[in-house]
């Protein structure tokens, strides 16, 4: 194969995919819904991405089904115009997952599972891994700020650091050297049906796990993991488990702790993400990457350097008087680990939420658990329910959340479109930007009208 061509081009997951094989030299394209971005950054390095759904569009190199292969990501609708033509012209068509799954049994896998966690937690292995002599390749959830991509690549490592990915089963594809389960906290419901399914899908994505290989799983998950007898099974968590933390400090905002760790210790840790919830975070990373072999300092080092995701707890304003920071953060649990890593940063401030449900499926069947989350804060501004790939259920609004929010906290509903206007007449203190939709586009906008505001009621008056 020389060619290899995705539809559904601007996914995060699938741009990771595109930059992997775009450097190892095959020629890459695609077809995505509508420009963003990514997919800007993507086609300056020479992938080749378009926005209509029609085979004219499609490059002749990509029509050679000898040469091509056809990656394309759940979310496509069965009906697509491009999808159905090469299903019907003898292409192969594989999922995103089935060729990560190629390379984790060409490679030593290192797989990232969860309800929620699994991006950051890559991510920071990733980096600690990749700045010791360890080194490793990796396909990431998010951009992180390190390496500003998706995607890292090594010239001498058998190892690759995966996000798995549970929606519509995909991470069954996947065959992990050892692999970390952050949470099972039932999720796309639209496709598994119950929490039991749910949980029976992580279940088996543990016999999946290479014989030699290891299981860390954050301790008192509801699924039971079912492994081969050679495979090592861990537990880890913040104050407790084979792996977890201790002497932990948060002041000044700084957070150091000690590792503890059954292959030795690590003390004075710092993170360079100085958020609460990283404290847990990194402690699944730093687990992965010692069973890996790295070395005390390269754990202090990759973590003390670790700059964080695009969208998770990424701040976009910090200063005395104001913070804005946007949060992928779209499940309730997850809603409750943002929540509760702001009090304890701003145990004295005014935090306010700006949430965008995503899907209406995942609204209707969590409700009033992301209530009860968000209610931690004190005042949630709701917008309108982003669809993504669903089409509406009668019924199912952002109302749901906002009437069963508790007594005392301030909350209102806005539109979409006029969030923007919204931000420009309220003075916020600490706001933060949750959902996994489109709003997120806006953020930077956000800040400037922010910044906006503090510089003009810094600056001096004039005297007549």
């Amino acid at each position: 194969m020389k060619t290899i061509y995705f539809i559904g081009a601007g996914g995060i997951g699938m741009s990771a995919l595109e930059r992997y094989f775009n450097q190892n030299g095959y020629k890459v394209g695609g077809y995505d819904k509508t420009p963003s971005p990514l997919t800007e950054t993507l086609i300056a390095e020479g992938i080749d991405i378009h926005y209509e759904d029609n085979i004219d569009s499609v490059a002749p190199e990509f029509k050679s089904s000898d040469e091509t292969i056809v990656c394309y990501t759940p979310a496509i609708p069965d009906t697509h115009g491009e999808l159905t033509f090469f299903r019907q012209n003898g292409f192969k068509v594989m999922k995103r997952a089935q060729i990560l799954g190629m390379l984790t049994q060409e490679s030593k896998g290192l797989c990232f599972a969860g309800t929620h966690g699994k991006t950051t937690t890559s991510t920071m292995c990733a980096h600690i891994m990749h700045q010791s002599a360890v080194d490793c390749n990796a396909f990431l959830g998010g951009i992180s700020k390190n390496y500003h991509t998706n995607n890292i690549l090594s010239k001498t490592s058998d190892k690759v650091v995966i996000e798995a990915d549970e929606f519509d089963r995909s991470f069954h594809w996947l065959r992990p050297w050892m692999t970390v389960i952050t949470s099972t906290d039932a999720d796309h419901l639209d496709i598994y049906g119950t929490k039991e399914a749910y949980l029976e899908s992580f279940r088996h994505y543990t016999t999946l796990i290479q014989p030699g290989g290891a299981l860390i799983i954050h301790r008192g998950l509801e699924m039971q993991p079912d492994v081969r007898d050679d495979v090592r099974v861990y537990d880890y968590a913040r104050d407790e488990g084979d792996f977890h933390a201790e002497n932990i400090k948060i002041e000044n905002g700084e957070i150091t702790f000690d590792f503890i760790s059954p292959l030795g210790n690590v003390t004075g840790i710092t993170l360079g993400q100085p958020v609460p919830v990283n404290i847990e975070n990194s402690v699944a990373a730093m687990a992965m990457a010692q069973l890996n072999g790295c070395t005390p300092d390269e754990l202090r080092r990759g973590i003390a350097t670790y700059a964080g995701v695009d969208r998770r707890f990424d701040f976009k304003v910090r200063t005395p008087r104001h913070v804005f920071l946007s949060d992928y953060a779209h499940h309730p649990e997850e809603i409750r680990k943002s929540a509760l890593s702001l009090r304890e940063l701003y145990a004295t401030r005014r935090i306010t939420a700006l949430f965008q449900p995503h899907l209406y499926t995942r609204t209707r069947d969590f409700y009033k658990d992301f209530a009860s989350a968000l209610s931690i804060l004190d005042e949630v501004i709701l917008t309108d329910i982003y669809p993504a790939r669903e089409a509406p259920i009668p019924g199912v609004t952002s109302r749901l959340i906002y009437d069963n929010l508790k007594p005392g906290v301030e909350k209102s509903i806005v539109s979409t479109p006029d969030v923007i206007d919204l931000v420009r007449s309220r003075d916020f203190d600490v706001l933060v930007l949750l959902g996994a939709g489109d709003l997120d586009n806006r953020s930077d906008e956000i800040a400037d009208i922010i910044l906006a505001k503090e510089q003009n009621t810094t600056k001096p008056t004039s005297s007549r």
